[in-house]
């Protein structure tokens, strides 16, 4: 059995099938692949953001907490979690390149391939995809960017907004077309490398798209499908409006930038999966839909993500398996997280390996196997959020003695009111959960602590000359 992982970044949990508050987003071509497939709706990150999701997946190991000080020189971000796959760990494409697998890797995660990083481990071919976000792929030149185009009024300097100058400089030269955008760059690629290796059965295939993850960049016409105002500019990295008050109209102009960007990333997606499709192989291949995290769309008052929001919004991720021998269009409700992905690929895959810290969802979900736990647990920086059906809890881990903050969920389901005086026995509980995977409080995390973060535009737009 051939296996296919489509993995993509800051892709929302409510959007894709019905019922959710983002469903009206259009995203026919995971809807479908929903609707032939099993759905786990209560798939959350263990580990977050990035690379501590992505090292968890590859691993089958949790990454959280933040076990390993693993030296990473020249990384940013470089924080705790921020680090290779420790060398004794095996990863996926590792374990199964020697059961017989072809295993290739796509991507245009940039993170992946850093210096330090060492994702591409076990795939026999790797292709990178250049130009996210703070990629460091073009320095000039600095004069044919239109950064004010992208920032508030009287905003436009540079030193201001690195991370909008260096995608810039990245996109200077893109040329006119989808498929010259990063998401279809990375889908065609990925679609090509499947039929340069459907003969190369088993095969397993992980493609890695950053988007819709910030700069929210797509096609002029799928942003305005959900929201158009030639008044306002396209904020395209929403962290430059942090600070401000925006309009309405740039609040929801903003919001369709990303709905827009969803529905670019599912075109592109639909591209590999009808390429699956007419090269005969959808009878012997599992192919798989997941995300790491969501983001905020004017959620709680704010756009972005960060340890401080451990809500559903940020926390929840995509998790859709098709099977040739189906269900089809069938929903789990079972709890799983990304550290049961190693596991549920190797067992169904009849690859022999040794007891990991993920269960096998697919046997949950078709009803071999029981549910193996009635909680989460999600760990950001030094923050960790305990859920499960009744409550939600909130706490930094790296207090000595945390207090906290408690949601009813069957009362306050948007997590929009904090118990005041929520009951000792939940409190407890949470505090007993969130122990169960730390320790004791308070907990001190092993970090490699760095001479010096990357140079890269961020550092040297300190010292940038305006010509001034």
């Amino acid at each position: 059995m051939n296996l296919v992982v489509i993995c993509c970044d800051t892709f929302r949990a409510d959007i894709v099938g019905e019922g959710h508050a983002l469903s009206y987003v259009k995203t026919p071509h995971l809807d479908d692949f929903a609707a032939n497939g099993v759905t786990f709706s209560r798939a959350y990150a263990e580990g977050l953001p990035t690379v501590p999701f992505r090292r968890c997946v590859f691993s089958g190991i949790r990454s959280f907490p933040w076990r390993f000080g693993t030296e990473n020189e020249g990384l940013t971000p470089a924080g705790a979690g921020w680090h290779p796959i420790p060398h004794e760990q095996d990863t996926l494409a590792e374990r199964l390149h020697d059961a017989g697998y072809v295993t290739g890797l796509v991507a245009d995660v940039y993170h992946l391939f850093k210096p330090t990083q060492n994702f591409t481990r076990g795939f026999l071919s790797w292709r990178f995809i250049r130009g996210q976000e703070m990629d460091c792929y073009r320095s000039g030149p600095m004069s044919r960017i239109d950064l004010a185009s992208h920032v508030p009024d009287g905003e436009d300097d540079p030193r201001k907004h690195p991370v909008v100058v260096q995608y810039l400089l990245n996109m200077l030269d893109r040329q006119e077309g989808e498929e010259n955008y990063l998401a279809g760059q990375v889908f065609r690629n990925a679609a090509q490398w499947v039929e340069d290796n459907a003969e190369n059965n088993p095969f397993f295939l992980w493609v890695d798209s950053f988007s819709p993850h910030e700069l929210w960049d797509p096609p002029k016409q799928y942003a305005d499908a959900y929201f158009s105002d030639p008044s306002v500019k396209d904020y395209i990295h929403p962290g430059v409006l942090r600070g401000t008050s925006p309009t309405e109209a740039e609040i929801e102009r903003t919001k369709a930038l990303y709905l827009g960007y969803v529905t670019f990333v599912d075109r592109w997606i639909g591209h590999l999966l009808e390429s699956i499709e007419n090269l005969g192989l959808l009878d012997d291949t599992v192919v798989m839909f997941v995300s790491d995290h969501g983001t905020q769309l004017w959620d709680k008052g704010r756009f972005g993500k960060g340890g401080t929001e451990l809500f559903p919004f940020n926390t929840q991720i995509n998790w859709v398996i098709r099977h040739p021998d189906g269900p089809r269009g069938e929903i789990s409700d079972a709890w799983v997280q990304n550290h049961d992905l190693t596991t549920t690929v190797l067992d169904l895959l009849g690859v022999a390996h040794e007891e990991l810290d993920g269960v096998d969802a697919w046997a949950i979900a078709t009803g071999k196997a029981e549910p193996a736990r009635d909680h989460i647990t999600t760990g950001w920086a030094g923050n960790l959020n305990v859920r499960d059906e009744k409550y939600s809890g909130h706490l930094s881990v790296l207090d000595a003695d945390p207090n906290p903050v408690i949601y009813d969920l069957n009362a306050d389901p948007n997590e929009e009111n904090a118990l005041s005086d929520p009951p000792e026995a939940v409190v407890k509980q949470v505090l007993d959960r969130a122990k169960g995977v730390v320790g004791d409080f308070p907990v001190q995390f092993t970090e490699y602590k760095q001479r010096h973060p990357a140079r890269a535009m961020r550092t040297f737009m300190t010292n940038y000359n305006l010509g001034e």
